[in-house]
């Protein structure tokens, strides 16, 4: 398996199934894991079929190191077929058998394998790890085929988190380890992989320089499906470069040659690449029609993998369910009664358990719900009362002021009619007039009618007069009085009425307070006094 290569479609029949299998179970690791990577794609069910029944041989014979070796078959075959969580799980138990027979060789291959499903599982740092494990293993061992592979790894990940200089040099260290090595299936990947990072550089000079060394590479050894990639990626950088005759020229070769395979994921790459370029030429009809043939073409792909791999996992759970039923049948027999009986009594328990909680939970919430409307129905009663209690309140305090309104105004009169006795020339009258007069004065300042007033305006606005004289203790009590009056938006005329004084003096008293309370100028005392907000304590202060 290599890092770069996935969703490869072969072809093979099922003598050369049986027969490549066998033989890559008894020859060296790396052809192993190549004859595992081309049978598992087309027919993932039956490779594992074959795979598990070796293991399960290894396993009796008590085999460890052919166990390893069959458990990293099954992981590869998952990551094939895009199940990654079994396939780490696979490799993880291959890595720990490795780990204990103490194969180095095939640790280190093995570290590589899982970095790349740990990669694809977009675990990258457990992917770099791995990678690092193996690469020191290979450097100790100046294992150069070795270093090729895992430089390359490392290399291809740090393109992808878009580390050009990381990237160019880990590819380029693999290049020289692979032709040290000689091994020109990794040199044609590296070569594509440096190829790549220019392309993303935005380096087509370069990246075609790479490309086509892969490619002639690729040619003499005729590996027709990296052949197939590579033209796909040439045709890409002369589209990007603006040559789109050329570009067209290698993508419809990938094309046939793809066809000619019958490997679906190229054909869909070439005819997508195609519509790419069509476009660029302002042909969107042709463009369209490769694309919607590349779109049909990869809801094929996808419906086909689909099936595989639900035809895996179905193989694999008939595979399991058929062991287990192996390995219980002695025991069963004696101990289907006792496991019936037991089940039986078990489902008896959990029935009556569950309807037993299901009751109480019923009560408990029917109680809860009929708790809730008791309090709902309180809560809407005690508004209610204080909203009639409140309205009460207010009625009373507009009642009682304008009764001191028109006791005011009775008095003013009186005054007035008695100030003009007093200017009649009836000397023996006037004494008892004016002292008659004094009475009235005196009976503008009673407090009387403003304790009355004081109890029922604390019930409508409590804790008013609190708040005020906390934040304003300067606050005497006629100015206490006249915020009151203003709070309840009386008119001028009737505030100076009440507190028995002209307009003239209510305006003086006014620009008074409004020096108390530091308002600016500009703004309006009355809207600040009924804006201010309402404190938590009463104030006892009489008025």
């Amino acid at each position: 398996m290599h890092f770069w290569s996935k969703g490869v479609f072969l072809k093979p029949y099922w003598l050369i199934l049986l027969v490549l299998l066998t033989y890559a179970a008894t020859t060296c690791f790396a052809q192993n894991l190549n004859a595992t990577e081309q049978l598992s794609r087309q027919y993932p069910d039956s490779v594992y079929r074959v795979i598990k029944a070796r293991l399960d041989q290894a396993v009796r014979q008590q085999d460890k190191l052919a166990e390893g070796i069959h458990l990293q078959d099954i992981g590869l075959l998952f990551y094939h077929q895009g199940n990654y969580a079994q396939a780490i799980d696979f490799l993880l138990q291959a890595q720990k058998i490795f780990l204990v027979k103490k194969d180095a060789n095939r640790l280190a291959r093995n570290r590589n394998e899982l970095g790349t499903v740990y990669y694809y599982n977009e675990q990258v740092e457990q992917a770099l790890a791995q990678f690092n494990e193996a690469l020191t293993f290979y450097q100790q061992q100046h294992n150069a085929s070795g270093l090729a592979q895992t430089y390359a790894n490392i290399g291809h990940i740090y393109e992808k988190r878009q580390s050009p200089n990381l990237a160019y040099r880990y590819q380029k260290l693999a290049l020289a380890n692979s032709r040290m090595a000689h091994d020109t299936v990794s040199l044609i990947k590296i070569y594509e992989n440096l190829g790549s990072i220019f392309e993303d550089e935005a380096r087509y000079d370069s990246a075609h320089y790479y490309y086509q060394n892969a490619l002639t590479l690729a040619q003499q050894t005729r590996d027709e499906i990296s052949q197939l990639e590579i033209l796909n990626n040439l045709g890409d950088v002369f589209r990007k470069t603006g040559k789109y005759a050329q570009g067209l020229a290698y993508s419809r070769k990938a094309l046939r040659m793809s066809q000619e395979k019958g490997e679906l994921y190229q054909i869909s790459a070439a005819l997508r690449d195609i519509a790419k370029t069509y476009r660029l030429m302002n042909q969107p009809d042709s463009a369209y029609t490769y694309i919607e043939r590349s779109r049909d073409l990869t809801d094929e792909i996808y419906g086909i993998e689909n099936n595989r791999q639900i035809t895996l996992l179905q193989t694999l759970y008939e595979v399991e369910r058929k062991d287990s039923e192996i390995e219980q049948l002695n025991a069963q027999k004696r101990t289907d009664l006792i496991i019936i009986i037991a089940t039986v009594v078990v489902l008896l328990l959990i029935g009556i358990l569950g309807a037993v909680i299901i009751r109480q939970q019923r009560l408990k919430l029917q109680n809860q719900r009929e708790r809730i409307e008791v309090e709902l129905k309180n809560r809407q009663l005690e508004e209610e009362n204080l909203k009639s209690q409140l309205e009460l309140k207010s009625k009373e305090l507009t009642a009682h002021t304008l009764q001191i309104i028109q006791k005011n105004q009775v008095l003013e009169e009186l005054k007035n009619d008695l100030t003009a006795i007093l200017k009649d020339d009836k000397r023996d009258q006037k004494k008892l007039l004016r002292q008659l007069a004094q009475k009235i004065d005196l009976s503008f300042n009673q407090d009387k009618y403003w304790d009355d007033f004081r109890t029922i305006f604390d019930q409508v606005h409590p804790n008013f007069f609190h708040s005020l004289t906390q934040q304003f203790p300067d606050l005497t009590a006629t100015d206490l009085r006249l915020i009151a009056l203003l709070k309840m938006n009386i008119n001028s005329t009737d505030v100076a009425t009440l507190l028995g004084i002209s307009p003239d003096s209510l305006r003086v008293a006014r620009y008074r307070l409004r020096k108390k309370i530091s308002l600016a100028e500009g703004e309006s005392l009355s809207t600040f006094i009924q804006r201010f907000p309402s404190p938590i304590q009463p104030y006892s202060e009489k008025i």
